[in-house]
């Protein structure tokens, strides 16, 4: 029997196989799209047979792969990331790669397939949605997901598009939430606060952002106090007489963010104009 785990992500599935023996025949990896599950059946059955696949996390990002393979009549079962964590915590080398996680999910299917929950048929589609639905930052985005209609006689599958059609109908309303919001802020900062704007990559939501978040008065003595506060001052990481300096994961981090998309403007220095 080869005994094949797989670690399922969002954008990428790794695979590893054992034999009868706990010994490694491959390792595969490749996109978590119809390309890839077609690819990676074709990988297993390069291997020979019969298999069994254990995949973690079957009914998340792990459950389209987990879809087209039952329905090529492949067995597969749903293993918990707890299972595999405490499997790896007691492995000889222990440690958390996706190749260890699917190699920790192989030999959990392989020592214990018969008191796992087997993934069985849930219907005739499995959606490659990031073909279609890349983003969800945009209108265009939102308008197809609130048309969204599979067109297939499957009542599980008509449930599924109607949740899709409710929450474009909420996300919708989201955004144009926060884009009144976002005039309200501007209207407010341009009133106020619109000599910031003269300092580069500070646009009128920023500084509303930077005056709400600093409020009034003069709160810091001096630059340094700030950039510890906003997190943006580096930190000694002295060892063995070497002075070296780590990136500051502290502070206020969403003064920490502002500043970051500041720097991030294509303009230059941040030096008034």
């Amino acid at each position: 029997m080869i005994t094949i785990g797989v670690d399922a992500h969002k954008g990428v599935h790794v695979a590893l196989a054992l034999d009868d023996a706990g010994q490694e025949l491959g390792e595969w990896r490749g996109p978590n799209n119809v390309v890839g599950w077609q690819g990676i059946a074709q990988w297993a059955a390069s291997l020979g047979s019969p298999r069994q696949w254990g995949i973690e996390g079957a009914w998340g990002y792990g459950r389209n792969l987990a879809q087209h393979l039952v329905s090529s009549g492949e067995t597969v079962y749903e293993v918990n990331a707890r299972w595999t964590a405490a499997g790896r915590r007691a492995a000889r080398k222990p440690g958390k790669t996706d190749r260890l996680d699917a190699r920790a999910v192989a030999l959990l299917v392989r020592q214990e397939a018969s008191t796992l929950p087997q993934v069985h048929p849930e219907d005739d589609t499995a959606p490659d949605y990031r073909r279609y639905l890349p983003t969800l930052k945009s209108r265009a985005a939102l308008a197809l997901l609130e048309a969204y209609d599979p067109s297939v006689d499957n009542p599980l599958q008509a449930q599924r598009a109607a949740a899709v059609r409710r929450l474009a109908v909420r996300l919708r309303l989201a955004l144009s939430q926060a884009e009144q919001l976002g005039e309200q802020i501007k209207d407010l900062a341009a009133r106020r606060f619109s000599p910031l704007t003269r300092v580069c990559g500070i646009n009128l939501i920023s500084a509303g952002t930077l005056a709400g978040i600093l409020g009034p008065g003069l709160r810091f003595a001096s630059d340094a106090q700030l950039a510890a506060y906003a997190g943006v001052a580096p930190l000694e990481a002295s060892s063995a007489g070497l002075v070296p300096h780590r990136l500051n994961r502290g502070g206020n981090r969403r003064l920490n963010s502002v500043f970051y998309r500041i720097g991030a403007d294509p303009g230059t220095p941040l030096t008034p104009s």
